[in-house]
């Protein structure tokens, strides 16, 4: 599907180098129409559409529900579009990006309660009980580091549906109330510096760290050498 638009939410910051090659990347292997930046726009990117926000929400959750809600009233936003972030890398050429969830709630709550707390967790299980009380007994989750098709209209209403949450899990949201189905994968985020990390994924995505110092950084930053057509090059 060539006709459909990336749309990224940035936050503020010039370099943002994880952005530049995740461009690299889709241009490679993710077939699309053009990119939207949504928030923050680097100075170096070049080739892409802009939608300005003010990011003055309480939380970044916050912020890129602004965003999500803002491409989605845009006209010119193509209907459906890809929903990606900054540290999402497509490693091998794709024909269509496959709709992907992460298993139940329920499961990745367990995970992820282990090992930590805090707004993230509570938005977790404030999404799910969301869900259930919309008749969803076990909500599957799509809070993966990859990019997802959205629907406008649908992606609209589960933003109503969760209005009142601070932490709106909005993908789970969008996912469940749409019942859009999709491939089960596990999450593809690597946190850490080392080498042990899935190669064999077509999805990475990264932390500013890992990107920076940790050799997942390296294998992006090696398999995208060449600057895109999103970037300003010098003569």
């Amino acid at each position: 599907m060539t006709d459909v638009d990336l749309v990224v939410p940035v936050r503020e910051g010039p370099v943002n180098q994880q952005l530049r090659y995740a461009l690299r990347s889709w241009q490679a292997c993710l077939p699309h129409r053009g990119v939207w930046i949504v928030g923050y726009q680097p100075t170096w990117l070049h080739g892409v559409r802009f939608i300005p926000t003010q990011q003055g929400g309480r939380t970044k959750y916050a912020n890129t529900t602004t965003a999500m809600r803002l491409a989605c009233q845009h006209p010119d936003v193509s209907d459906p579009f890809l929903w990606a972030n900054d540290d999402m890398f497509v490693m091998e050429p794709l024909d269509v990006m496959p709709v992907l969830h992460r298993g139940p709630v329920t499961e990745v709550e367990a995970d992820y309660a282990r090992r930590a707390s805090g707004a993230y967790l509570r938005g977790m299980r404030e999404t799910r009980d969301l869900l259930v009380g919309y008749g969803y007994p076990d909500p599957l989750s799509y809070e993966l580091h990859v990019p997802l098709p959205v629907g406008k209209a649908g992606m609209l209403r589960a933003l109503d549906a969760g209005r009142d949450l601070d932490v709106l899990h909005k993908r789970t949201a969008y996912g469940v109330l749409n019942e859009i189905g999709g491939e089960r994968i596990d999450d593809v985020k690597v946190l850490h510096r080392g080498p042990r990390f899935d190669r064999s994924t077509p999805f990475l995505s990264t932390m500013p760290d890992s990107f920076a110092n940790g050799d997942v950084g390296r294998v992006i930053r090696s398999r995208f050498p060449s600057p895109s057509d999103y970037e300003y090059r010098r003569r």
